[in-house]
């Protein structure tokens, strides 16, 4: 970098960079990573989740991970972002369970809420 415009366009492709985070369109599938949710087994539902969206080539779907949610006893945890909708927060995941989370909720826009944090019981 050596001069002014130099700095201007790569001021310019890093502002572009993150206004493609912000701009989340479609549908965010987070899957907790921390310590606790890879011992619980986190990770193959992660890679349920990843086989799933691209075996049904969902275009408008991101599936991501992310640290501590904070409810550690019900690992592996899920939350679903659809736009213009309440977060959905899927508890005790299983790969098992991966497939009709997909289909029902995120192809068809219904909940599956035996799985949700509102339906566990103590």
């Amino acid at each position: 970098m050596k001069t002014i415009q130099e700095l201007e366009e790569i001021r310019s492709r890093t502002l572009d960079k993150i206004s493609i985070r912000k701009e989340r369109k479609g549908t965010r599938i987070v899957i907790g990573m921390a310590t606790c949710g890879i011992a619980a087994g986190a990770r193959p539902v992660l890679l349920s989740f990843m086989e799933e969206v691209n075996k049904r080539g969902l275009q408008d779907v991101i599936v991501s991970q992310t640290g501590c949610i904070g409810v550690c006893e019900y690992e592996p945890i899920v939350e679903v972002y659809k736009p213009g909708e309440e977060k959905v927060t899927y508890v005790k995941m299983t790969p098992d369970k991966v497939a009709r989370v997909v289909a029902e909720h995120i192809v068809n826009d219904r909940v599956v809420s035996e799985y949700t944090i509102g339906s566990i019981e103590k």
